[in-house]
């Protein structure tokens, strides 16, 4: 009994004063190595020793970091800091890799500090195989690199977040990269559907592919040569991301803040129950880098979803901001379903409820969403007058709420990506920042005139992409807005073309005139492009070479078609109806491999091909659907619609290993170079990570003085 009263006092020590003697009870039931509070504070004392000796059972048994067992034996070394509070030694040298000084329980300030060098066999490991503390002086030491101090605590959050840091002065570059003295210009093209048409015939709906290609990125060039972005990262930290998936997500968003330049700027919002703002706009400059990274790695899971809250508060970190890159985006990450903002608990839990959401329209919730990421909150005198935040989502596993998360980016401008396994998270957000450290054009509008009396533009089928037809049908409107670096988009316009004039029997009819504006992210300038008339020959009578249909057309047509059908099938899959969901994915796979592209080998024909089929697996069972076939569906609907890259289920894995193969990834339809780029630094980095898994020697050491 006695040595169990002075482990205790000994473990109590470092939180309560000693008494004085004139203060000391003389309870004889007391040991006689140990001295009690007074009578005043004995009841306090009691209650106070019950809750502590609870706690410090339950810390013991589990690690705080990722919620593990601590049990001996387990081959796991176990590290205990001065506050009492132990963990895993490789998860709390970890934490303190990235800056975490404080103790994750209790928040003391610890003096000294766990560390992990290479494994050796030195005078420092016992014969047991064990690691004793190191002092700083010790000599061993001296090459290691120490970690520098954190920084303070942050301040509660002010009432207005205008405390973004300042955009870097403009200076002067007297070296500049060819690439800003001779730059490369936005190229169109166009194709008709056939090379000709009869003189004395007519089409009702002819169709024109017009394309847009974004000049590339060079191969030295810097931060300047692209938009800046103002990035806001809103984090999904309830009590179901604890564990595997936060570390995952840990490592995935300072891979983020890695690769941002120093004139990108970052926030950081999370929400559980409520939202908070973790880290303020700040540029990530080295040191901007280092105390974001302190920032996230300090984050910790409990409680419900409140995904609302938690883009409220992203969006009045960009609404808020004194100065502004001229890129701003969110990227939202949930692994659940706002469990705050729908009117009946029960119901959203009720299979029927998930069978009946209409994917297409989303969640209640979305009314509840501010109108700079919901346009259609706006009232109608301040459309097109505030600016649109595009958010880009990320379904996480596989129970997310994939039909909310897809109508948030899509109402926003967005694309949804769903991250099947929780391995891949650093990849999907490589993939999505790949293209938004990219933008190398700006508010692009592409317009097409009609070139001859008579030809009409009849429709413009643009995805999600505002178009517009005016002018009697003599003119068209596609709205496209940001391009990444090599990024192409390509429209089907469909012309009314009039029989042709009798007199001249090889004459040519032309068709459009095409034209598109953009501003020039490095020069701030706007941009004129003019492309060539799409003309068509009008003889008498057509050869064989004249009825075959252009292979650019052919395969946008499939691509539309294909998108089209998975819209129908995701339809019917909602309405309980599987059979006939994989009856149109069938017949459209058979239309589509009996197309003139599809016959020639075309890549993306074949992709297609590979998506239907993916899709009709995914749909074979309500409960496979349930799982994984919605998400899948959902996030493939978000990237044709955009012709944007996204990642669908492990599919950004599938692109590296592959080679970039289209007829086995997900992504490479819509994908860019600095997509891929960005992938693969993550998956080189995430391969260096695992090699480097290996036996160290545990140490710890003081921490450094502060910088004065």
């Amino acid at each position: 009994m006695s040595g169990s009263w002075s482990k205790l006092q000994k473990a109590l020590s470092f939180r309560q004063p000693k008494s004085s003697p004139e203060n000391a009870s003389s309870d004889p039931k007391s040991p006689p190595s140990s001295r009690l509070p007074s009578a005043a504070s004995s009841s306090t004392f009691s209650r106070f020793s019950r809750s502590f000796s609870s706690t410090s059972r339950s810390s013991k048994r589990t690690c705080a970091i990722c919620l593990g067992s601590m049990k001996p034996g387990n081959g796991q070394a176990i590290f205990t800091a001065e506050c009492v509070h132990s963990f895993h030694f490789s998860c709390i040298a970890n934490s303190v890799k990235h800056g975490n000084y404080l103790c994750p329980i209790c928040r003391c300030k610890w003096k000294e500090i766990p560390l992990m060098s290479s494994f050796s066999t030195d005078a420092n490991t016992n014969n047991a195989g064990r690691t004793r503390v190191s002092p700083l002086e010790d000599n061993s030491l001296d090459n290691i690199p120490l970690v520098p101090p954190p920084v303070s605590l942050p301040l509660p959050e002010p009432l207005h977040f205008s405390d973004d840091e300042p955009l870097p002065s403009i200076t002067v570059d007297q070296t500049p990269s060819p690439s800003t003295i001779h730059p490369e210009a936005v190229v169109l093209k166009a194709f008709p559907e056939y090379s000709a048409v009869a003189a004395s015939g007519t089409m009702s709906r002819f169709a024109v592919l017009v394309g847009v290609r974004a000049p590339p990125l060079a191969e030295d060039a810097r931060h300047q040569e692209r938009a800046p972005i103002d990035l806001i990262t809103v984090l999904d930290i309830s009590g179901s991301m604890a564990g595997s998936k936060l570390t995952l997500l840990k490592q995935a968003v300072c891979f983020v803040i890695d690769n941002l330049g120093p004139s990108d700027r970052l926030a950081i919002v999370t929400f559980s129950s409520g939202a908070q703002r973790n880290f303020p706009l700040r540029r990530m400059t080295e040191q901007g880098r280092r105390e974001a990274a302190q920032a996230v790695n300090a984050i910790s899971a409990n409680g419900g979803t409140n995904i609302v809250e938690g883009l409220k508060k992203g969006v009045r970190v960009l609404e808020e901001r004194r100065e502004r890159n001229p890129v701003a985006s969110i990227v939202l990450l949930s692994d659940g379903r706002d469990t705050y903002n729908c009117d009946n608990a029960n119901q959203r839990r009720s299979p029927r409820y998930r069978r009946s959401t209409n994917a297409a329209s989303g969640p209640d919730f979305l009314n509840l969403l501010p109108s700079s990421i919901c346009p259609r909150n706006r009232e109608a005198l301040a459309a097109g007058q505030l600016p649109t935040f595009h958010v880009h989502t990320f379904g996480f596993g596989l129970d997310h709420d994939s039909s909310a998360m897809h109508a948030i980016s899509d109402a926003s401008g967005g694309t949804f990506s769903f991250i099947e396994t929780v391995g891949t998270v650093q990849d999907a957000f490589a993939m999505c920042i790949g293209g938004l450290l990219s933008v190398v054009a700006q508010e692009l509008k592409l317009t097409v005139r009609s070139a001859s009396r008579g030809v009409d533009i009849v429709s413009i089928p643009s995805g999600r992409y505002a178009s517009e037809i005016s002018e009697q049908g003599n003119q068209g409107v596609i709205n496209i807005g940001n391009l990444y670096a090599d990024e192409e988009k390509e429209f089907l316009v469909y012309l009314s073309v009039p029989s042709a004039e009798i007199e001249q029997s090889a004459a040519k009819t032309s068709l459009l005139q095409i034209t598109c504006s953009y501003k020039n992210t490095t020069s701030e300038e706007m941009v004129s492009v003019e492309g060539e008339t799409v003309e068509i020959r009008r003889p008498p009578v057509l050869s064989p070479t004249d009825v075959i249909i252009s292979r650019e057309v052919d395969r946008q047509i499939n691509r539309l078609a294909v998108a089209e059908t998975i819209a129908e099938a995701q339809q019917l899959a909602e309405m309980g109806n599987l059979e006939g969901a994989q009856a149109v994915l069938t017949n459209r796979r058979a239309t589509l491999l009996s197309s003139v592209s599809s016959q020639a080998g075309d890549a993306l024909c074949s992709w297609l091909d590979t998506e239907l089929t993916e899709i009709r697996e995914r749909m074979a069972s309500r409960e496979r659907y349930e799982q994984t076939g919605r998400a899948y569906v959902l996030s493939g609907l978000s990237s044709h619609s955009w012709q944007r890259a996204t990642t669908r289920g492990n599919t950004t894995t599938q692109i590296i290993l592959q080679g970039g193969s289209s007829s086995n990834s997900g992504a490479t339809i819509y994908e860019t170079p600095s997509m891929v780029n960005m992938i693969s630094k993550s998956q080189n980095l995430s391969l260096v990570n695992r090699a480097d898994q290996v036996p160290r020697q545990n140490k710890t050491c003081n921490l450094p003085p502060p910088p004065s």
